[in-house]
C-alpha cells in the first residue's frame, strides 16, 4: 500500500515497536480519523495481530464508521480489528464472565423517563431536590469520581454512601440497571480479578475522544492496557461532556500518570475556511484552562461565507432560515444531506424542521429526548411514555420498572407514597411485585389510599387484553398511531418492521434505537439536532440557531461563581465545536424575543412583565473577533440569498 507521509500525520511516524504511551492532540478538522485509520494500517503492516488491536470510540456511530473505513483498507486483517465503545466493551466483559448473573443484577436498562420515577422514590430529605438527586445519579454512574483527581469506585461522603445503597436497593427490587453502571461494574470486576484475561488481551489500544471519558472510563482503559501500547487521541478544546463528569484535564494531564508519554499535535485544519478558523481561534482563546494552541488555517480552503443574523421571533427565525436553506438547495449550491441545523433547545429545531418540510425540503430532527418526550406527572403530555410503557408490559407483564411507571403516571408525586407501601407489602409478605399488584387489583390485598393504583391496574389489564393478539403494523398502529405527530419519531425508528413482529421484538428494536442512538451520516435530507450531537459531523452549510444569552451559553443558576466559570468555558468549547463543523457556509442566528412561558421552560432567565420577553445575542458572537462579519437583520440575509 503506498504511503503519502505528507498526509499521514505525525503520529504515524512513531515506530510501531515504541512501547511508550502516545498522546495525539488533534484539533477540529485536522484529519484525526484519517490519522487513526493510517495508524492502524501501519500496525497491521508491521505484523501486529488484528485481534490484538482495540479501537475505542465515543459513540456507536463513530465505531460503525471506523469499521467501514477499516474494511475498505487494502491491508490484510483490517476488518478483524475490534472497534467498539467503552460501554459495549464493558457489557461484553460482564456477560462473558457472567458477572451480572453471579451478583444478581438484571441488565434491564432504565430509559431517561423511567429514571424520573427512580429519583422520585429516592426521597430521603438529605439527598436534596430532584435536580440534586439527578446530579448524584450522574456521580454514581461515574463511579463517584466527580473530579479527575478523585479515585473512581467508592463514595466517600456519608450522604453519597446512603444514596448509593438506596439506589442499588431500588434497582435490585425492580430488576433493572442503569446503562451508566456498566463501566463501574466492569471496573470493579477487573480490579478484583487481576488474572482476568481481559487485562492482557490487547497489545495496542487506541482511544478516540479521550477528553470525553470520565475518570472511571479512563481507569477501565488503564486496566485493559496493562499489556498494551496505549494511544490516546483527542482535544481538550472539544471536551463538552462535564454532565457525565468528563474533564478536559483527562487528556491535558495524561503525562502526569505516564511520564514517558510521546506527544504529537495535529493543528492544520483541513475542513474549515480560513475565516472560520480565525473566528474559532479567537473564541477559544477566551478559555483560561487550556493549553495555548491554535488551529492553523489552510489557505487552499479559501474564505468561507459567514452570516450573523437576527430575527424578531422564533417563528420568524424558523421561517426565514427555512427560506434561506431552501433557496440554497434549489439553486444547487448545497445538497440537503450536506446541511446541519444546530439548536440549543429542541423547540427551535422543531420550528425550522417543520418549515423546511413545508417547503418541500426534507428534514429530520435528532434530539435524544424527543422520542419519549413528556412530563410523567401529566397524563396529557406523557402519552408517548405511557404508550411505550404499555409496549414494555405487553412484551413482559412482569417488568417491574414498567409497572412502577404505569401506576405512577399522572400524579404530581408519581404516587410515591403508594409505591412505598407496595414495596413494604412485598417485603413483609415475601411476595413478588406482580403478585402484590394482582392481589391489590383483585381486592385480596389492600394499601391505604390505593384507589388510584387499582384504577390504573384495571386500565392496564384492559389495554393488555386489547394488544395481546396484535402483531407487526397492527401492533404499532395500536400503540403509536400514524396520524398523531407525537408518535412520529417512534414511527421512524420502527420503519420496516417485520409484519409478524410481536411486542418483544418491537420493544427490542425501539429500545436499542433509543438507548444506543446512531446519527446517520450518509443522508439526503437536512439534519436538525442539538449542538452536542454535532460532534464528529461535517457539513457544507452549518446553521446554529437560538444564539441568545441564557441558551448559548447555558449556565447553572444554583452554582457558585467558580462553578459558573467552569460551565462557561465548557459552553464556549461547545460553541467552538459547533462552528468548526462547517466546510463552506456558516450562519449564526439569534432572536430578539421569546414567549415568556417557553423561555422559562427552556431555562432562560426572564425579567419584566408581559407574555413576551426580550433577549440579547450570545456573548460568544462578540468573542469571534475581527474576522467575524457584522450582524445583520434576517430580512437582509434573505435579500442576499435572492440576489445570489
Amino acid at each position: 500500500m503506498p504511503w503519502d507521509h505528507n498526509l499521514e500525520g505525525p503520529s504515524l511516524r512513531i515506530a510501531a515497536s515504541d512501547d511508550s504511551p502516545l498522546r495525539v492532540r488533534a484539533g477540529p478538522g485536522t484529519g484525526k480519523t484519517f490519522t487513526l485509520i493510517r495508524r492502524i494500517a501501519r500496525l497491521l503492516e508491521n505484523g501486529t495481530t488484528p485481534r490484538q488491536i482495540l479501537v475505542s470510540t465515543f459513540t456507536r456511530t463513530a465505531a460503525g464508521d471506523l469499521k467501514r473505513e477499516l474494511e475498505s483498507l487494502d491491508v490484510r486483517g483490517a476488518a478483524s480489528v475490534r472497534a467498539t465503545t467503552v460501554h459495549a466493551l464493558c457489557f461484553s466483559i460482564l456477560a462473558r464472565n457472567e458477572v451480572l448473573e453471579v451478583t444478581g443484577r438484571v441488565p434491564r436498562p432504565l430509559l431517561d423517563y423511567e429514571k424520573r420515577f427512580l429519583l422520585q422514590d429516592l426521597h430521603d430529605g438529605e439527598f436534596g431536590n430532584i435536580h440534586a438527586r439527578r446530579r448524584r445519579l450522574k456521580a454514581f454512574e461515574a463511579a463517584w469520581a466527580r473530579l479527575q483527581s478523585e479515585q473512581p469506585g467508592w463514595p466517600q461522603d456519608p450522604v453519597d454512601r446512603r444514596f448509593h445503597q438506596q439506589l442499588i436497593d431500588w434497582l435490585s427490587f425492580h430488576h433493572a440497571m442503569l446503562i451508566g453502571e456498566l463501566v463501574p461494574e466492569a471496573l470493579r470486576y477487573l480490579r478484583n480479578n487481576p488474572a482476568s484475561p481481559e487485562r492482557t488481551t490487547f497489545s495496542h489500544i487506541l482511544v478516540d475522544e479521550y477528553q470525553d471519558l470520565n475518570a472511571a472510563e479512563q481507569e477501565f482503559i488503564q486496566l485493559i492496557a496493562e499489556n498494551a501500547r496505549l494511544t490516546i487521541i483527542g482535544d481538550e478544546d472539544q471536551s463538552i461532556y462535564s454532565f457525565k463528569y468528563a474533564h478536559p484535564e483527562g487528556i491535558a494531564d495524561f503525562h502526569a500518570r505516564h511520564p514517558d508519554t510521546t506527544d504529537e499535535t495535529l493543528d492544520l485544519c483541513r475542513r474549515c475556511p480560513t475565516n472560520i478558523v480565525a473566528m474559532a481561534n479567537s473564541l477559544i482563546a477566551n478559555n483560561r484552562r487550556r493549553t495555548n494552541r491554535a488551529l492553523i488555517a489552510r489557505p487552499e480552503n479559501g474564505a468561507g461565507e459567514v452570516h450573523i443574523v437576527q430575527w424578531q421571533s422564533m417563528d420568524r427565525e424558523a421561517e426565514g432560515l427555512a427560506d434561506f436553506i431552501g433557496g440554497l438547495v434549489r439553486s444547487g449550491r448545497v445538497e440537503p444531506g450536506r446541511v446541519l441545523v444546530l439548536a440549543p433547545r429542541r423547540q427551535f429545531g422543531y420550528g425550522v424542521r417543520d418549515a423546511l418540510n413545508a417547503r418541500g425540503v426534507q428534514a429530520h430532527s435528532f434530539f435524544q429526548e424527543e422520542a419519549l418526550d413528556g412530563d410523567p406527572t401529566n397524563l396529557a403530555t406523557s402519552r408517548v411514555q405511557q404508550a411505550f410503557t404499555l409496549l414494555t408490559l405487553a412484551a413482559n407483564p412482569e417488568d417491574s420498572v414498567a409497572l412502577r411507571c404505569w401506576c405512577g403516571f399522572g400524579s404530581g408525586s408519581l404516587r410515591r407514597s403508594a409505591w412505598d407501601r407496595i414495596e413494604a407489602l412485598c417485603a413483609g409478605d415475601g411476595i413478588s411485585l406482580r403478585a402484590a399488584l394482582d392481589g391489590i387489583d383483585a381486592g385480596r390485598l389492600a394499601i391505604p389510599r390505593g384507589a388510584n393504583v387499582v384504577a390504573r391496574l384495571r386500565e392496564l389489564s384492559a389495554h393488555l387484553q386489547r394488544l395481546a393478539p396484535l402483531r407487526g403494523e397492527a401492533l404499532l398502529d395500536a400503540l403509536f398511531p400514524d396520524d398523531d405527530p407525537d408518535f412520529a419519531q417512534i414511527r421512524i425508528m420502527a420503519a420496516g418492521l417485520d409484519p409478524d413482529a410481536d411486542a418483544a421484538q418491537l420493544l427490542d428494536r425501539l429500545r436499542t434505537s433509543i438507548t444506543q442512538p446512531e446519527l446517520p451520516t450518509d443522508v439526503d435530507y437536512v439534519r436538525v439536532m442539538s449542538l452536542h450531537k454535532s460532534k464528529g459531523l461535517t457539513a457544507d452549510l452549518v446553521v446554529v440557531m437560538g444564539c441568545v444569552e441564557g441558551l448559548v451559553p447555558t449556565l447553572p443558576r444554583d452554582a457558585t461563581q467558580a462553578e459558573r466559570d467552569v460551565a462557561l468555558e465548557e459552553q464556549r468549547r461547545l460553541f467552538y465545536v459547533s462552528i468548526t463543523r462547517a466546510r463552506q457556509i456558516l450562519v449564526l442566528s439569534s432572536v430578539t424575543s421569546l414567549p415568556r412561558d417557553l423561555a422559562y421552560r427552556m431555562g432562560v432567565e426572564v425579567r419584566g412583565r408581559g407574555n413576551t420577553v426580550g433577549t440579547i445575542t450570545s456573548r460568544f458572537i462578540d468573542e469571534l473577533g475581527p474576522a467575524r462579519p457584522n450582524p445583520i437583520r434576517g430580512e437582509r440575509l434573505l435579500q442576499m440569498g435572492n440576489n445570489q
